[in-house]
């Protein structure tokens, strides 16, 4: 297998244990994959991606890193992160609720402008682009614009995917899986899923075991897993494999978006209260607490069973930057 250069900016592994109190109460043996603990700027999946992604930038003799997001993206924070650390400046192409153009705009808001990752990217020195909401189309034609202008002022642009998913981030979680030890044991690894690069990933991963992933989705994006078996081709080729995974083979639930991107659910708020009261580990609103609200709700329904790792992809931040607060 080919192996990218890699930059080491995650505290890595990130712990796996057993979430004793949940499994009683669902009857199923959960597990968790601790990723909100990889240390970049308060933590998250990202970090994983950005050690390929950011090794490339230096490859590529780029000076400055441009991508593009939601006002309060994850990604951005991280990549701000490990911008500050290299000496690299980044930009970013931002709206506070980007949609996907069939679903239009959601009814309600989601977070707030102000607080949470937009603080920390502004303390990180991200040159941060607001735009009016638009589809997620409109954002990537902003994003090339931006990355047109820093290039105009005569900077060495490095172009990042929005979530940073490429085959480089599918490629980190392809290594990210070589951290359970018991990968095959699991019949399933649920994980929120958007921009794909983590799924993909750890969907390459498992071949040949039991273990099947379910990505919960964030996004209302019809035909997202045919998004994943492009990006897992692209893999492929980055390195030197043959799988050809075709879309069936990843497997997405959509059905806990709730209101859409961005926005916070009730039930992923129920998923927050309960992960803190009875676990004492915090989930964010956009992504963890759908997908571990998706996955209380398909274990009752009787669609999920046996050895079940949850991985928590992170976003903290977020918990701070909520419209209303949780109810108690």
């Amino acid at each position: 297998m080919n192996r990218p250069p890699r930059i080491a900016l995650a505290a890595l592994p990130t712990p796996v244990h057993r979430l004793p109190r949940v499994s009683e109460d669902l009857g199923l043996d959960l597990w968790i994959k601790r990723d909100d603990l990889t240390g970049l700027a308060l933590g998250g999946n990202k970090a994983r991606k950005l050690e390929y992604i950011l090794a490339d930038v230096l490859a590529q003799r780029a000076d400055f890193v441009s991508t593009c997001g939601s006002i309060q993206s994850n990604f951005i924070r991280q990549l701000g992160a490990g911008c500050s650390m290299l000496g690299l400046g980044c930009a970013a192409a931002v709206m506070d609720m980007p949609f996907d153009a069939p679903a239009g705009k959601p009814r309600r808001g989601g977070l707030k402008e102000v607080g949470g990752n937009r603080l920390i990217d502004d303390l990180l020195g991200v040159d941060m682009r607001v735009f009016p909401d638009g589809p997620w189309e409109t954002l990537y034609q902003h994003a090339e614009s931006l990355a047109s202008e820093l290039e105009a002022e005569g900077k060495r642009v490095y172009r990042v995917p929005v979530g940073g998913s490429s085959a480089l981030a599918a490629y980190a979680f392809l290594r990210a899986a070589e951290e359970v030890d018991d990968l095959g044991s699991f019949d399933w690894i649920v994980v929120a899923s958007s921009s794909g690069g983590t799924q993909t990933g750890l969907t390459h991963a498992v071949q040949g075991t039991k273990t099947r992933v379910l990505g919960i989705l964030a996004d209302p994006e019809p035909g997202i897993a045919q998004d994943f078996a492009e990006l897992g081709i692209r893999l492929d080729a980055l390195v030197g494999s043959s799988l050809q995974l075709p879309p069936a083979d990843f497997l997405v639930d959509a059905s806990y978006v709730g209101d859409g991107y961005g926005i916070p659910s009730e039930q992923g708020n129920e998923a927050i209260r309960t992960l803190a009261r009875r676990e004492g580990i915090l989930l964010d609103p956009i992504y963890s607490a759908k997908a571990f609200g998706g996955l209380c709700d398909l274990t009752k329904r009787g669609k999920i069973s046996g050895k079940v790792l949850f991985w928590h992809t992170g976003g903290t931040p977020a918990l701070f930057a909520m419209e209303s607060p949780i109810s108690p």
